[in-house]
């Protein structure tokens, strides 16, 4: 934990999720992962203990497959997660992260600074079916500029943009208002956010889906791989049942 975090994976050209804290941290003395708190919570109920891994394996699988949510939802993860606006808009909306707590960095408190934009590693063309999807070609330049890359354009829009922020700051004003002048939703933004096993695989199941939004697909991949390593027999589950 000296690094402040348990684990982090990059994601877009410079995002991050990082898991900085799990309940429980430590894995029970004598069991074999955490997935023995959830079938321990399901135990309560008569007052019964572990009786063995398989017989453990069993009751979870059980769990899963019959829906008795409550027991999941005594793992809680912290992530810290570092996401351009686009992506927070849509992680904002959903449901599954509703009765979770979040912290966000905000502008009205730091400035923005020029490597704090999302820069896309591709322009996707509009899907001719789909109205809020992407298709799978690319543009790569702009008609009515002689060529100019897409890319090249939308730097140049971001730092001049970013240059008059920078401007609107030494004049003195506020910076709630200054960050008025900046691109929204390219901008980077950490947060801070709590949400239980049982939420997070929800979430999971939508966000890796193929026709969520790319950028959003690749904060999903990176939270999935961390709670597999962390809930191995929960995440067996997950993946039997969602196959």
């Amino acid at each position: 934990m000296s690094a402040g975090y348990i684990l982090r994976d990059a994601v877009l050209d410079k995002g991050f999720v990082e898991l900085i804290d799990i309940m429980p941290r430590e894995i029970p003395e004598g069991a074999e992962s955490r997935d023995i708190v959830i079938v321990n919570a399901a135990r309560v109920s008569y007052s019964g203990e572990s009786k063995g891994v398989e017989s453990d394996r069993a009751l979870l699988r059980y769990l899963w497959k019959h829906k008795h949510t409550s027991p999941f939802e005594q793992v809680i993860f912290k992530f810290r997660i570092k996401a351009p606006i686009l992506v927070w808009w849509q992680m904002d909306r959903h449901r599954t992260l509703k009765y979770s707590r979040q912290n966000r960095q905000s502008g009205r408190y730091t400035e923005y600074e020029a490597e704090e934009y999302y820069i896309p590693c591709g322009w996707r063309l509009q899907d001719s079916e789909n109205k809020q999807g992407s298709g799978s070609g690319f543009v790569e330049n702009f008609s009515v500029l002689d060529g100019a890359s897409v890319t090249e354009v939308y730097e140049r829009c971001f730092l001049e943009c970013l240059s008059w922020y920078k401007q609107a700051l030494e004049d003195g004003i506020a910076r709630e208002q200054a960050r008025l002048f900046l691109p929204a939703f390219a901008l980077y933004h950490t947060t801070v956010l709590n949400v239980d096993a049982w939420n997070l695989t929800h979430f999971l199941r939508l966000r890796t889906d193929e026709k969520a939004q790319w950028e959003i697909q690749q904060y999903a991949y990176a939270m999935e791989a961390q709670f597999a390593l962390m809930l191995p027999w929960v995440y067996a589950c997950y993946r039997q049942w969602e196959e």
